[in-house]
């Protein structure tokens, strides 16, 4: 059972989602934060640095925001086509040019905002893509059939010039498709029209993306949450609006708690204070250590008091096999992005590392987040990236 638990604080509040008990997402978030990531703006060209092959935009915000090249370029399949960023930047946009672009990555204190001309606007089955003709479906719709059953039925009904990512909740779905897609190139088409609106200013905000909560219930509309408990009018209020536009949510029941008593349900405060330990001890005597860097995080598989009873083979597997289990949770509830390295204790077998490298996609499944497996390196470390959910977390 899924349950949801926004606890507001003032101007900042923690959203948790609870799975029979067990958190298994944690977010924090202020009003101060930098939650920008996903809107759309008109901007303005100011700089143009040839020898990064990027600009920097004027969007609005406090900060000029990046452009490389590539993300100016149009959007190519590339398993089929390689996009061309030898040209000169200078040939493909000039100052003072106004860009549709769309925040990819927040500022932070030392850089502003990465954007794109490459838009991606969710809805509750696709992702529309703009200016493309790409159709893609997500990696955890493992059936032929339907993936390809998905991307006919979506190039039938979408508009030519436009493109999409099928998402996982769109699996065994049609009318609900069709319908999304009508929903979401009309909001396209609203913010288009807006852009070209030489009465308004420029630059601008033309597209606010949804916040977490709402990203949540889009998310996990096809699994169902069971209860949502709150302790602010804030949050009820926007749970009641979502509720009102979304039949799956239409007997979604709110229960409304105090500030102090909110997390007593499943000692919720306990479990977020365990969720900071660097290590993370495993059932069969084993442990985890995560640590973060600017660069990437690093997490290293150990055998702490687990000894075992057969060979120092099975051992090692053993560990392995459960740590798997416990980073793909962590990564999750941690929301940890970028680039993740993993140090496995090592394994003589192939068979193994490759039956430890499946459990852990199988396990990435259950992640609302994009995550890419490399695979093992030639030093025997697993390597994968993992996109963050909450935008403002650097």
């Amino acid at each position: 059972m899924l349950e949801l638990f926004i606890k507001r604080i003032e101007k900042q509040r923690q959203i948790i989602l609870v799975e029979d008990g067990k958190m298994i997402e944690y977010y924090e978030e202020g009003e101060e934060d930098n939650k920008n990531e996903g809107n759309i703006y008109i901007g303005v060209v100011k700089d143009i640095v040839k020898g990064m092959q990027a600009a920097f935009v004027d969007i609005g915000i406090e900060k000029n925001s990046l452009i490389h090249l590539k993300d100016i370029l149009e959007k190519k399949d590339e398993k089929k086509e390689k996009t061309n960023i030898n040209q000169d930047i200078s040939t493909v946009i000039k100052p003072n040019q106004k860009l549709l672009v769309q925040i990819k990555k927040d500022s932070n204190e030392k850089k502003g905002a990465r954007i794109s001309t490459h838009i991606n606007l969710p809805g509750k089955y696709i992702v529309l893509m703009p200016n493309t003709d790409i159709i893609t479906v997500s990696q955890k719709i493992e059936n032929k059939e339907e993936q390809e059953r998905l991307i006919k039925l979506v190039r039938e009904n979408i508009s030519k010039g436009n493109g999409a990512v099928i998402r996982t909740s769109a699996e065994g779905k049609e009318k609900e498709i069709i319908d999304d897609i009508k929903y979401v190139e009309s909001k396209w088409e609203k913010i288009v029209k807006d852009s070209q609106n030489e009465k308004q200013k420029v630059p601008r905000q033309l597209y606010k993306s949804e916040d977490i909560v709402e990203k949540m219930l889009m998310d996990l509309a096809n699994k169902g949450i069971a209860q949502v408990t709150v302790n602010d009018s804030i949050d009820y209020n926007e749970i009641s609006k979502i509720k009102s536009e979304n039949k799956e949510y239409k007997d979604l029941p709110i229960t409304v708690k105090s500030e102090e008593s909110i997390l007593d349900s499943y000692d919720l405060e306990q479990q977020i204070n365990k969720m900071n330990n660097r290590k993370i001890w495993l059932k069969c005597g084993g442990f985890i250590t995560i640590d973060k860097t600017e660069a990437l995080t690093a997490i290293d598989v150990n055998t702490g008091k687990y000894t075992g009873n057969k060979t120092m083979e099975d051992t090692v597997f053993k560990v392995n096999k459960e740590a798997t289990v416990e980073i793909a949770k962590q990564l999750r509830l941690r929301d940890i992005g970028g680039i993740i390295i993993i140090d496995y204790i090592d394994m003589q077998e192939e068979k193994d590392k490759k039956e430890i490298e499946n459990l852990l996609k199988e396990e990435l499944k259950k992640d609302r987040s994009k995550t890419q497996i490399e695979g093992f390196t030639k030093l025997d470390l697993m390597e994968m990236t993992r996109k963050h959910i909450c935008s403002h977390k650097n």
